[in-house]
């Protein structure tokens, strides 16, 4: 008995396990999948700096691992310290800067350790928890481990904290920097490793070492074949088509190996991916061409990764979710068009843009590593030698520094941090992004004169969404319609579920139609989710209504667990209130409360709208349900193409805004172009008439 608790423990230990062993953790014998994997495992080589690996977090509180994205670090490091004891009390926390990563490389890792996902192997992200008490390993979103620091602020239950996926610089790793670090000088048996991809590694070296100790760091090798690099000559007019002729030509051309093409977006890659097939059709060299996005379905996105079928190509066109979050094996060429889509957000004006923007260079390093994974490979860039050298910055700017900080500022004032300015950040964000924040807040109701949190501050920090959608939510609670916002909260916070296959597209929106809302995005999207409840079969509504079912069903999901958050925070209780305006005319209001900075008047002429707070030129986005042009709208969010598009636009009129944001919106307070102006001050007299009606009716 006690020989055999050695060997359990011995293999545990990491000792390579022989056919007929038992698996430690099931108790049953190790399957012949396993000892498959475990083949593989052993030539990945990030297993050659095992022991130095497991070394260094041993003897440092905290280091930094760099390994190219092909190494196994991800997958290979967290077993490494299991195996070493880390996990026999307390949990393994593996932060990743996308759910689709966390999903599927928790996953790939409980296939390894030949277990069921969700037991000794979970993951854990926004609104889907797949972990249970028997969990070890945990790859969760970095903005869950966030929320877990409000929860637990210590996080007493990770024995080390893997932050992955460094170089990536979310907006949530680099506030983890931060909080982590003071937790590591409370707790001395706590380790923190930073794992990346970047050849920055000295910038996270010195960030980690403090005072005279200093955060040693391990190298280990990804690229196991030279990669060889061809540079256009000249600069492309269309970098879509080009990447398609590319594609084709090395098709056509080139040996055996599977091509990866960089894209930028949803919409970008179907359309690539049709083209590419169309082509490909009217040569004899079968193709199997796949999408790769994060709002692609789970089933669709694992396409990816076997094999293609005995003499054909694997073409797979992806976002830069395969630059460094997911490996797969097999790609020889790489197509990459230097360009990535990115949000910006502008502090001045409160818009946010959706921009497609340059790569950095070490982002290209990342995308031409991908070639040489399994052999020798190629990398054609779609851009010359002295655009890479002048003008692609070095790095990719970290999230903080081009985002909105209302929901950062908002969690370190949980968090109890007072001092915004001088918290530990990497690279610390503006002092006006920051000022903008709590600007933003104050104008929510969120913080108070003095910065403090507000009662519906702590309400807003607490429900895991956006701070103007979680304002929205509080509004609705006093009026009376909690459970409508909540679906539409909802479908804002999921994948869009509209789908429009290039060979259906006319029926795709006939289909669609029967769920649009004269008023707008936001109650079509209220619409459409009634009606997926009050279907029969889901799976067959989604399909007739070209619903994306899976988007549906998270949405569900969302739906009751925010349904959950508002009952502990007792905002369903108000919503008993008396409804004394209709659901279309309350929930607008709501919307409102959050999105009052968002809003666009029309421009003499009807052509264009004009955002109030920038009083820049917006055109309502060919997506939209609303097929008017009403004078005033209230936007989700804006994306700048050929022009700037308003999305998710919803109808509202003046006198709303003078009712909800007075202090914004009332022509004797407010400083508005001359039109914009007008239109609030001809509202003036409206409004007052129908206040009047209001308190007659309700004194009867």
């Amino acid at each position: 008995m006690g020989a055999e608790k050695e060997r359990r423990r011995s293999r545990s230990r990491g000792a390579v396990p022989s056919p007929g062993d038992s698996n430690p953790f099931t108790g049953k014998p190790y399957s012949s999948r396993y000892f498959e994997i475990l083949r593989t495992r052993l030539k990945l080589p990030c297993y050659e700096a095992r022991d130095k690996a497991v070394e260094m977090v041993k003897s440092n509180q905290s280091s930094v691992l760099i390994g190219e994205t092909g190494s196994g670090k991800t997958t290979q490091v967290p077993q490494f310290l299991l195996a070493a004891g880390y996990a026999d009390k307390l949990s393994i926390a593996v932060t990743q800067p996308r759910r689709v990563a966390a999903m599927s490389v928790a996953a790939r890792v409980a296939q390894e350790m030949d277990v069921e996902l969700g037991a000794e192997v979970g993951y854990l992200i926004r609104f889907e928890d797949v972990t249970s008490e028997k969990t070890k390993i945990k790859y969760m979103t970095d903005g869950m481990l966030l929320r877990e620091c409000m929860i637990d602020p210590e996080l007493r239950r990770y024995s080390v904290v893997i932050l992955d996926e460094a170089h990536e610089r979310t907006l949530a790793t680099d506030i983890l920097f931060g909080l982590i670090k003071k937790v590591l000088e409370k707790r001395s048996d706590l380790r923190c490793l930073v794992m990346s991809a970047t050849l920055e590694a000295e910038s996270f070296q010195d960030y980690w070492s403090a005072g005279t100790k200093h955060a040693p760091l391990l190298r280990v090798p990804g690229r196991m074949f030279p990669v060889e690099t061809f540079f256009a000559l000249r600069p492309q007019k269309d970098y879509v088509e080009s990447a398609i002729d590319v594609v084709v030509n090395i098709h056509q051309q080139e040996g055996k190996g599977d091509i990866l093409l960089f894209l930028c977006g949803e919409q970008e890659i179907e359309d690539a991916c049709n083209e590419i097939q169309e082509r490909a059709d009217c040569t004899n060299k079968p193709m199997l061409v796949l999408p790769l996005y994060s709002s692609l379905p789970m089933q669709q996105q694992r396409k990816v990764f076997p094999p293609a079928p005995e003499g054909t190509r694997k073409i797979i066109v992806s976002t830069n979710i395969a630059e460094t979050s997911v490996t797969i094996d097999g790609v020889v060429y790489v197509v990459d068009p230097g360009l990535v889509k990115q949000k910006l957000y502008n502090p001045r004006t409160h818009s946010e843009s959706l921009l497609v923007s340059p790569i950095s260079r070490a982002s290209a390093m990342q995308r031409s590593g991908r070639a040489g994974r399994t052999r020798p490979g190629k990398c054609f860039r779609l851009y010359t030698l002295d655009t890479f050298n002048k003008e692609l910055p070095e790095s990719t700017y970290p999230e903080i520094i081009r985002s909105n900080l209302s929901s950062v500022v908002l969690q370190l004032k949980t968090l109890g941090v007072e001092d915004l300015v001088h918290f530990d950040f990497m690279e610390p964000p503006s002092p006006e992004s920051m000022m903008r924040a709590l600007e933003m807040l104050h104008f929510l109701g969120a913080v108070d004169d003095e910065c403090d949190l507000t009662e519906a501050g702590k309400q807003m920090a607490v429900l895991p969404i956006d701070p103007h959608l979680s304002r929205a939510l509080i509004a609705s609670a006093h009026a009376g319609c909690v459970q409508e916002a909540l679906c539409v909260v909802a479908m804002l916070s999921v994948p869009p579920p509209f789908q429009r296959p290039r060979q259906w597209q006319k029926m795709a929106d006939k289909a669609h139609q029967y769920f649009a809302s004269g008023m707008g995005d936001h109650l079509s999207l209220l619409n459409t989710m009634n009606h997926y409840a009050a279907a029969d079969s889901k799976a067959d509504f989604c399909r007739d209504s070209f619903l994306q079912e899976r988007s549906m069903k998270q949405c569900e999901d969302v739906r009751k667990q925010l349904s959950g958050i508002c009952r502990h925070q007792k905002l369903e209780a108000v919503s008993e209130a008396t409804k004394c305006e209709s659901i279309t005319v309350s929930l607008r209001k709501c919307f409102l409360e959050g999105f009052f900075m968002q809003c666009a008047h029309i421009e003499q002429g009807g052509k264009h709208y004009v955002t109030v707070g920038e009083s820049q030129m917006a055109y309502i986005h060919p997506s939209s349900f609303l097929t008017h042009k009403p004078e005033w709208v209230m936007f989700h969010e804006t994306m700048v193409t050929d022009r700037l598009y308003m999305r998710t636009v919803t109808a509202i009129t003046p006198e709303m805004l003078i009712e909800v944001r007075p202090e914004f919106y009332h022509p004797d307070k407010c400083k508005l172009e001359d039109n914009t102006l007008r239109s609030l001050q001809r509202a003036l007299p409206r409004l007052k008439e129908a206040s009047a009606k209001q308190a007659k009716t309700s004194k009867r």
